[in-house]
This record gives C-alpha cells, sequence and structure tokens, in this order.
C-alpha cells in the first residue's frame, strides 16, 4: 500500500464524495478558499434590536486563507439600503448602540467601500427585500477573525439609512437598528 500526497487524496474524496456533497461552501470565489490547512475559522453574532426597533438576525464570519465568507440573515428591516459594519467595541449594552462605539478601524483608514482605503469594519450596505429579510453572502478579503485586528469582541451593527461610503467617519448611516457581539463559534 502507498501513500497518497495531499493533492491526490483531496482528489479523490472530492471525486468520491461529489463537491455538493461535502458540505463545500458553493459560492466562495475560488478553490483557494477551501485550503487543505484544517477547518475555517468561524464567528458568528447574534443581532438583538436596539430600542423601539425589531431588527435582528444573525452574521456568521468564515475565514480560510485570506478570504473571509460573511453570511448575512436579517429581519424586520424597512425594505431598501441600509448601512452594515464591525463596530469597535463588543458592548450592546446601550438602548441606541452607541455602546459599540465607531467602526472597527485598527489601521487608521479613512471610511469607504471595499474597492479603495476604508475602515476594516466598513462593510457596506445590504438590501432589505419588501419583506423586511436580508439573507445574502459577501466575500472580503484580509478580514481577520481572532488577534487584536480580528472581529472577535467586536459588534456588528445594521444601520437606518445606506451608507454612502464617503461621508466621514460614519457614511451618514444614520441610527442603529440592531447590534450583536461577535464571538467564536
Amino acid at each position: 500500500m502507498h501513500a497518497l500526497s495531499k493533492p491526490s487524496l483531496w482528489l479523490v474524496l472530492l471525486a468520491s464524495a461529489g463537491l455538493g456533497a461535502c458540505g463545500l461552501m458553493p459560492d466562495m470565489p475560488h478553490l483557494g478558499m477551501m485550503g487543505m490547512d484544517g477547518p475555517p475559522e468561524v464567528a458568528q453574532a447574534q443581532l438583538q434590536p436596539t430600542q423601539g426597533n425589531q431588527t435582528a438576525g444573525t452574521v456568521k464570519f468564515t475565514k480560510r486563507g485570506d478570504d473571509t465568507l460573511v453570511e448575512i440573515n436579517l429581519s424586520h428591516l424597512s425594505p431598501g439600503v441600509h448601512g452594515f459594519h464591525v463596530h469597535e467595541k463588543g458592548d450592546c449594552s446601550s438602548p441606541d448602540g452607541l455602546s459599540a462605539g465607531g467602526h472597527f478601524n485598527p489601521a487608521g483608514q479613512q471610511h469607504g467601500s471595499q474597492d479603495g482605503p476604508h475602515h476594516q469594519g466598513d462593510l457596506g450596505n445590504v438590501t432589505a427585500g419588501e419583506d423586511g429579510m436580508v439573507n445574502l453572502n459577501i466575500h472580503v478579503h484580509n478580514l481577520a477573525i481572532s488577534g487584536d485586528d480580528g472581529v472577535v469582541g467586536r459588534a456588528v451593527i445594521v444601520h437606518a439609512a445606506p451608507d454612502d461610503l464617503k461621508t466621514q467617519p460614519t457614511g451618514n448611516a444614520g441610527k442603529r437598528l440592531a447590534c450583536g457581539t461577535i464571538v467564536h463559534s
């Protein structure tokens, strides 16, 4: 009996199990996300409404290599576009969500979009359908899960208005509708 190399073993496993049956994330942008260095790092936040609001949901972060899949599932939003960010503190104790602080920005960047300079916590916008729901997966490059520059221990915030991706330092996204502390899964 001879040992298979990691790539050969991987191909045998894929061929015998089938990509869909082995639980791989089919919406990952490239095969490099699958990695062979063990399981992905995973964290999540359970969002609760701020005072006077009903928005709630879950956000899951799955990191493989340099890429992170962010799975967003929200409900009870007004139809339309809403700012969506990671904020610096994992404190959702204040009724208005302000205890979560500003956008998570360990590198001291200007606020912006993923296409240019931006806060690490600038994740852009989500769009709620007529039913008030958001079910969206986004891919973010170089978003750390753990460590000093990681999102664990920070908060996810959903805002009332769209992030204009330029107004400093917040994107003019309005009040905070929901807040959830990010923890390892």
